[in-house]
């Protein structure tokens, strides 16, 4: 199993005039730390507009910052929005790959599409083709960063002339491709285009493993055609985190931090927005009654039984080998969310790399070279089902022709 933080980089209202400088320049610490403690992945999603909830509406600017600021922890693009309108695929192409480039081949791809009336009609984007656009674009962005020269696409939704795209990504034929997944159906979609599932839904154990068995059966299957020029078999889920010595004290750290992002996520759907003037941390705390009082009580009550990753370094021990059981590839840690604090979030990380990673990392190099070899006869004859954009040959490349015509320029005097 592998690990990961997750940003979304929120920010509750009031808001004091640096208060965007400080959340990025602390969730760049808390990647450092993630860093040297054996955290496997950051991510980071792209949103627009989301006022409090999501402020991260430029991540490859974040994810490069993360670059010059680490050594080996991966950059995960979760997700980009890949519809043209939001990204052109060129451009996403372009972006991608030097990310890929300046980090030494450190890049997970996750394409995705906008779920909200905010993001979808500032970019003028019909919901009803956001999912086809969405796909169409992340196999051409997959086919630019593979193919020299990208021989040209006309698609339903865009099209674009041949070009050689560059710069070309250090992890040959691309980074790992994922998608973001909410329910049973983008889950089976992802196993059908040979996508890591980034199931961003909050599930337990129980839930996690019917969504594994339908994932990898349909990765086995004669329906696994893969979007891009690599099958990337994972499922990952999302879980809150919170980490102290003092279970009650984990719980109060991390309770609203978690809830909030849950209750503002619901509420962008469901609820209208005055742009400039939301109110989603005042009207989460006014609907919050006493949810941290049970939670606390609930965790008292359960004693040694109580596992969770909002707890002590032993809860999270044993949820997280209770989700690995399942067949989960990868847990995401939400651990910036509401009004979380930065120092919270600074010793939750390190806890987690002193007591819960070593006791999760033994055997792992060998049960994911297992996983490989079970696989590896599926991924091929996934391969062997795509239908491969066609390369050009060097007498098929067009010429692109000078858009101004030069004047003949007298040559110079011998002297």
């Amino acid at each position: 199993m592998r690990f990961g933080i997750f940003y979304e980089h929120q920010l509750p209202r009031p808001w004091a005039p640096d208060s965007e400088e400080r959340l990025f320049a602390e969730a760049l610490e808390q990647v450092e730390i993630a860093d040297q403690v054996g955290i496997d992945v950051a991510w980071a999603v792209e949103h627009h507009f989301l006022e409090e909830y999501s402020h991260c509406s430029a991540p490859e600017v974040f994810l490069s910052a993360c670059a010059a600021r680490t050594q080996r922890i991966r950059l995960g693009h979760g997700i980009r929005q890949t519809p043209p309108k939001y990204n052109h695929p060129a451009r996403t192409a372009e972006t991608v790959a030097t990310l890929d480039v300046i980090s030494r081949g450190r890049v997970e791809l996750g394409i995705g599409e906008g779920a909200t009336r905010l993001e979808l009609g500032g970019f003028g984007i019909p919901a009803k083709q956001k999912r086809a656009m969405s796909l169409e674009a992340g196999e051409q962005v997959a086919n630019m960063m593979a193919l020299t020269p990208y021989p040209g696409f006309e698609g339903e939704h865009f099209s674009m002339p041949c070009r050689n795209v560059i710069p070309k990504p250090v992890q040959k034929p691309h980074p790992p491709l994922w998608i973001a997944c909410t329910n049973r159906s983008t889950i089976e979609l992802a196993a059908r285009r040979g996508l890591g599932a980034l199931a961003f839904a909050f599930v337990d154990p129980d839930e996690a493993r019917h969504w594994v068995e339908i994932y990898y059966k349909l990765i086995k299957s004669d329906e696994c055609v893969p979007l891009g020029h690599t099958v990337n078999a994972n499922v990952a889920v999302v879980t809150g985190f919170s980490l102290h010595h003092d279970r009650v004290e984990a719980i109060r750290r991390g309770y609203d931090g978690f809830h909030f992002f849950a209750y503002a996520l619901r509420q962008l759907v469901v609820s209208d927005t005055v742009p400039g003037h939301t109110t989603l941390w005042d009207r989460y705390t006014a609907q919050r009654g006493s949810g941290l009082d049970d939670a606390i009580a609930a965790a008292r009550a359960a004693g040694d039984d109580y596992s969770d990753t909002i707890g002590t370094p032993a809860d999270a021990v044993r949820w997280l080998r209770e989700a690995e059981s399942t067949g989960v590839d990868h847990v995401i840690f939400l651990q910036q969310g509401g009004n979380n604090r930065h120092s919270d979030i600074c010793h939750s990380l390190r806890l987690f790399g002193d007591e819960v990673l070593p006791e999760l990392a033994a055997g792992r190099a060998e049960r994911e070279a297992a996983k490989a070899a079970d696989l590896a006869p599926y991924v091929e004859a996934a391969l062997e089902r795509k239908s491969w954009m066609a390369p050009l040959t060097p007498a098929e490349v067009p010429v692109v022709k000078a858009s101004v015509q030069q004047a003949a320029v007298p040559a110079s005097p011998i002297t």
